[in-house]
């Protein structure tokens, strides 16, 4: 039997609903799951395109190390990003000084896609593989709509939350 999350902008109120794909990326869904209920602060991509995610602490122990990766999502992907604390902290990428982005321990990145030509690539690092753990079944128009408003008319205040549906 599938296993769903729900991924919410708070601020904003919307919702989408996302099936887990156990069988592609069976780690990383655990990892996940055992971690949810997940919340912080919102942002939208500035070098992947048409992204929005969240950032959050490291998930627990063992991580799910690299599985279904890609570096071209496509609409109602959802990813699964492993941040080292060297990796995101530079200031050029904009993130407040208490960010989960500057965390001692490193991040996780939760974050969906709503767009199509994402390339996921980064200046400093180059390719950065995301891995793909679900994929949204409802809410995605939604989602997408709230997320161009986001891009246009900014992030400030909005939280996403991950929980369990």
């Amino acid at each position: 039997m599938s296993r769903y999350i729900t991924i919410t902008l708070d601020k904003r109120g919307v919702s989408c609903r996302a099936r887990l794909l156990e069988d592609e990326a069976p780690r990383t869904c655990r990892a996940v799951w055992d971690a949810l209920p997940q919340s912080g602060a919102a942002y939208h991509a500035k070098y992947a395109r048409n992204e929005i995610y969240t950032l959050v602490p490291p998930l627990p122990e063992p991580k799910p190390g690299r599985e279904n990766p890609t570096v071209t999502p496509i609409p109602g992907d959802v990813c699964y990003f492993g941040f080292e604390p060297w990796e995101i902290g530079n200031p050029a990428y904009g993130y407040d000084a208490d960010s989960e982005a500057h965390n001692d321990r490193g991040a996780t990145d939760l974050a969906i896609f709503y767009g199509r030509n994402n390339l996921l690539i980064n200046g400093d690092a180059g390719w950065v593989p995301g891995n793909v753990f679900a994929t949204i079944e409802e809410g995605l128009d939604a989602m997408a709509e709230a997320a161009q408003d986001m891009w246009l008319r900014g992030v400030e205040g909005e939280t996403m939350t991950y929980a369990r549906a």
